[in-house]
């Protein structure tokens, strides 16, 4: 009787979640606005600024149960600084080496909340990101993240602006970290995404 009760509560369990799943909100991420942008020190004396852009991917959010998951499809041929030859150069096989690498990607593994008096707030969303063909795990701290319906589009909206500092020589981009060039890149990234 104690197995049987014990067998049943487990896939009660299990409906709840799929149940509670099922309700998350999907989204598509909007390519025109969304965006990796990076900075890079260089040779502290100036920043390099850049970004990749036409970013794809998948968004679910739960403000009420505090759940949420989101995708993202980097395209590193997009990289623009603003200078033609710049672009060339770190797009070569001495930087992101896009011939190899065309794409980067994040995949988030968990979201951070908090409570104030505005309600739930998005703090943080860990995740992987795969770039250079190294898969290493990544914190994107919220500076601001909230959803609301568009009056333009009359759709539900999500979007947010997130940054974080990696290492880039884990995802072995290593060129001239010994003559000046940081090895660590300041990413800002501006997500936007319309609910299907």
């Amino acid at each position: 009787m104690v197995g049987l009760l014990g067998k049943r509560l487990a896939m009660l369990v299990v409906m709840l979640t799929s149940f509670s799943n099922s309700h998350a909100a999907n989204y598509v991420i909007d390519s025109n606005q969304t965006n990796v942008r990076f900075a890079i020190d260089n040779l502290k004396t100036s920043v390099t600024t850049g970004g990749f852009y036409n970013v794809k991917g998948q968004l679910q959010y739960d403000a009420l149960l505090r759940t949420g998951s989101v995708a993202l499809i980097i395209p590193i041929k997009s990289l623009d600084t603003g200078n033609k030859a710049f672009n060339l150069k770190l797009t070569s096989a001495d930087f992101f080496d896009t011939q190899r690498f065309p794409s980067a990607t994040f995949t988030s593994t968990q979201w951070h909340f908090n409570d104030n008096k505005l309600g739930t707030q998005v703090t943080q969303i860990d995740g992987n990101l795969t770039l250079h063909g190294e898969t290493h795990p990544i914190s994107l701290k919220a500076t601001k993240f909230n959803c609301a319906l568009s009056t333009t589009i009359n759709k539900d909206v999500c979007a947010g602006g997130f940054t974080a500092t990696i290492d880039r020589t884990k995802w072995n981009i290593k060129k001239y970290t010994l003559f000046g060039i940081t090895k660590d890149l300041t990413l800002n990234i501006q997500v936007k995404a319309i609910r299907q």
